[in-house]
């Protein structure tokens, strides 16, 4: 009788949950030929968002992290190639292996699901009011919670303040990152020596303050507090190395500039970003930034669309 009784509590739970699926997957636009009235399917969207958060990709990566079936993301990839949404080169590690990224077309397309994505959600969330609002989202949060625990990740890094020396690698490395990464010319390293520059020849350690993010000793990211005027918060050049993602450091030095700038009494805190920098994007929203503009424009031999976003502290 015991046995009887769990079979058919589980059974309901089943039937609730596969309800509930139904009803979220129908309330998103998810069984839409298209997502989110977008030119991609679902699968082609998962595949975007993948190589967006991911430094190096393979096919294999995305079989088994998505488990999808190995020829239909062959056929999709494909597909994506010939859209020139996605290209494939080999790996430097090992070059009988062909690793899959977004070109400079996909990685606008990601950042155009994000947005619509994201409008997608904050409609949703509109028609409810706030004790509404908080109740969706914890309950949310425990799904996931329950479902797939989140593992600890040993910290691995240490933020230290600026030295000597530091402003060079910054320049550096700001400059060549964003050359290999979105194709930007060396008017965007120019940009980021005169921040620089300006930093230490008006350097107030009362209001201003630059981290640098190290693992083993080795440098490995930066942020910048920055004296805005008027009780105004500047964050600039945020930078993680790519062999340092996915440790939290970007996190962390967001964290910490926001905690910074608090104990200094700023009431606002803004920054300035791009919309195909997906993964600063998210770790900003995270922080709770808001964006309150964007623009179209052209800076570092390409096209962009420039976002400002703030949060009052």
């Amino acid at each position: 009788m015991k046995s009887n009784i769990i079979d058919g509590t589980l059974e309901s739970q089943v039937a609730a949950i596969r309800g509930f699926n139904r009803f979220y997957t129908r309330k998103l636009g998810i069984i839409e030929p298209k997502l989110l009235h977008s030119p991609f399917t679902l699968q082609e969207a998962r595949i975007i968002y993948e190589l967006a958060h991911r430094e190096h990709c393979t096919a294999t990566d995305l079989v088994g992290d998505l488990d999808l079936d190995a020829g239909f993301v062959s056929r999709t990839l494909q597909t994506l190639q010939r859209r020139q949404i996605v290209t494939r080169k080999p790996s430097k590690a090992d070059k009988r292996v062909n690793e899959v990224a977004l070109t400079a077309k996909g990685r606008a397309a990601a950042a155009d699901l994000e947005s619509r994505s994201r409008s997608e959600v904050a409609a949703l969330l509109k028609q409810m009011d706030g004790n509404r609002r908080v109740a969706v989202v914890r309950a949310m949060s425990t799904i996931e919670q329950s479902l797939e625990p989140v593992a600890e990740k040993p910290v691995g890094f240490l933020l230290r303040s600026h030295r000597v020396g530091d402003m060079g690698w910054v320049v550096s490395r700001q400059g060549r990152a964003y050359a290999e990464e979105y194709g930007w010319d060396i008017s965007y390293e120019a940009l980021v020596a005169e921040i620089c520059a300006q930093f230490l020849r008006s350097f107030d350690p009362t209001y201003e303050h630059c981290w640098i993010a190290e693992v083993d000793g080795e440098p490995v990211g930066s942020i910048f507090l920055v004296n805005g005027g008027n009780g105004i918060a500047k964050l600039r050049l945020l930078l993680v190395e790519e062999k340092a993602r996915g440790l939290g450091v970007g996190r962390a030095l967001v964290e910490q500039c926001i905690r910074s700038a608090r104990e200094k009494r700023y009431k606002k805190m803004t920054l300035w970003t791009q919309s195909i920098l997906v993964a600063a994007r998210g770790i900003y929203a995270r922080a709770g930034f808001q964006r309150v503009k964007e623009e179209n424009h052209h800076s570092f031999g390409v096209d962009l669309i420039g976002e400002t976003w703030e949060l009052e502290l």
